[in-house]
């Protein structure tokens, strides 16, 4: 498919990219020498707890929803399609790194897609989400859950290694949905308000939900797995409902599986970043899970966020996020002003990397993130 060049607005200092692109790099400077000559990117060094070059930004969800290339690329092929097809994913895990020239890109893909892959029935039905066929619901239920062999997840490898190549100094992230997350969706039957139904599980039938959790953190090991072993250079594990649980349950029920799935990665050597949206209780929990990197949602500013995970962990820990994604609708003052307060709070946490608080809206529009990058940028390079 053809590259995209980046179109924005006119930002305070704007870059010429078309060059940069053509080599699937993004802007120039990805990575600045360190003391001794060697290389580390901006997005390594602050996964380290290091001031690197500059604080490196990127986007959840930058690959697709709001990029009129993504749906030109995307017309006529079904999500799952789409995610299983490698020349595509490649394609679209390129265009927010030509277009924005952040500094990382995140592997076009789907949390439900490991489980797609190993065998449940399943669709992502447009405007509702995932919706399981059969949910799980019985013992019997969990015994058949199938197990994921990376062989069935094949596609993701060869995009990955189609991608890494392309990308050059830009690393690639992979990622994966939490075992919490999963469960819920399988358990509901798809997305839920109130997750009434796992809940009913997890506290009814403490014994099935563990055996539950147990298969669904070694799934998502092995996918994890599969895109580090491909090229990818750190993960995300991604727990989109877990803020539905009060602090002392995500002890009890989910944090011993998140902690399983993220030390089933430890020997691979890459950052691991752990997210969830409404964690504001749950953030030093998270941390104790073990990442190199907390992902912070938009509703606790990074500064009270580097607070709660270093008296948790008694260490500072690197940081992601945070801003708001409904910010970037804002007069473009006011999403500058809001930048500029967090990369400020950032500055309490060893190392930061900043992205949005959730996921891009579909509706945002995309000259506005690439004046967020330009701003990072400009602010940050040291």
């Amino acid at each position: 498919m053809p590259d995209t060049p980046r179109t924005t607005a006119p930002t305070d200092a704007d870059h010429d990219v078309e060059a940069d692109a053509a080599a699937g790099t993004g802007r120039a400077g990805a990575d600045a020498p360190r003391a001794g000559g060697a290389a580390e990117g901006p997005f390594a060094a602050a996964a380290a707890g290091r001031r690197g070059s500059r604080t490196p930004v990127w986007f959840m969800r930058q690959a697709g929803r709001s990029l009129p290339e993504y749906r030109a690329a995307r017309a006529g092929t079904a999500m799952l399609e789409a995610c299983r097809t490698p020349e595509l994913v490649t394609e679209i895990t390129l265009q927010p790194v030509r277009r924005y020239g952040v500094d990382a890109a995140v592997l076009y893909s789907d949390i439900v897609v490991p489980l797609a892959a190993a065998g449940v029935d399943l669709d992502i039905v447009p405007g509702t989400g995932p919706v399981i066929a059969a949910p799980v619901r019985t013992a019997a239920d969990v015994d058949a859950l199938p197990v994921l062999d990376p062989a069935q997840v094949g596609f993701v490898d060869e995009a990955v290694r189609m991608l890494v190549p392309e990308l050059g100094d830009v690393p690639l992230l992979g990622f994966a949905g939490a075992p919490f997350t999963l469960a819920s969706y399988l358990v509901e039957g798809g997305p839920s308000r109130h997750h009434e139904v796992t809940k009913a599980m997890m506290y009814g039938d403490p014994g099935l939900w563990h055996a539950l959790m147990e298969r669904l953190a070694a799934l998502t090991t092995t996918f994890l797995r599969v895109q580090v072993e491909a090229g990818a250079r750190a993960v995300q594990l991604f727990d989109s409902w877990i803020g539905a649980l009060p602090l002392a349950d995500y002890r009890r029920y989910v944090l011993p599986h998140s902690t399983a799935v993220l030390e089933g990665v430890a020997d691979l050597g890459v950052p691991r970043i752990h997210f969830g949206t409404g964690t504001g209780e749950l953030l030093g929990a998270m941390a104790e899970a073990g990442p190199e990197v907390v992902g912070v949602d938009f509703r606790v500013p990074l500064d009270e966020a580097a607070r709660r995970t270093a008296a948790a962990v008694g260490r500072p820990v690197p940081l992601q996020g945070n801003l708001d994604p409904a910010a970037l609708f804002a007069p473009w003052p006011v999403v500058r002003e809001r930048v500029l307060e967090v990369l400020e709070a950032g500055r309490a946490a060893p190392g930061h990397v900043f992205n949005l608080g959730h996921g891009v809206l579909p509706t945002t529009d995309p000259d506005v993130l690439a004046r967020v990058v330009d701003l990072v940028h400009e602010t940050t390079t040291r």
